[in-house]
């Protein structure tokens, strides 16, 4: 059995999001998982072949004036046309680390995701308003949710 490979594509501009993005691989690399390598490239960074070579996606950005982060923009738009057809079906999820509402962020990571053809594994997480130490392990939990799910072949 061939390993599978997740991707994180998180942004991660400031210490308490790098903490985000660390909690992610750090789940997603549980010891119980036994068939999945993960890693995580930042968005200005990552490119269409690590895409190609993914089995799923974790996506990370923050709010930033309503929308998502500029870096996670820049890899939509560097990759999108580039992986379209071959990663239809790709299991995904996304985390949002949001000072205010999210909202606009949601929704706009969720056009391009649904222009893309990926599939989500499970609701996007938002964080919301000031930083709890809490927003750290449900992170860590969303990278362990889909590196179990790929490791056992739900997705």
């Amino acid at each position: 059995m061939s390993r599978k490979q997740l991707l994180i594509v998180a942004h991660a501009p400031s210490p308490n999001t790098r903490r985000l993005a660390e909690a992610a691989l750090r789940g997603a690399s549980h010891a119980d998982i036994e068939q999945v390598d993960a890693r995580w490239v930042p968005p200005l960074e990552a490119q269409p072949d690590d895409v190609l070579a993914a089995d799923a996606i974790l996506l990370g950005t923050t709010e930033n004036l309503g929308y998502m982060s500029g870096a996670l923009k820049d890899f939509f738009d560097r990759c999108y046309y580039p992986v379209l057809e071959e990663k239809q079906g790709l299991p995904c999820a996304l985390y949002i680390r949001a000072g205010m509402d999210g909202t606009g962020t949601r929704r706009a990571v969720e056009s391009i995701v649904t222009g893309l053809r990926w599939n989500w594994v499970q609701q996007p997480l938002t964080l919301r308003g000031d930083w709890q130490e809490k927003f750290e392990q449900q992170v860590e939990e969303l990278g362990l949710y889909l590196a179990a799910g790929l490791d056992n072949g739900v997705f």
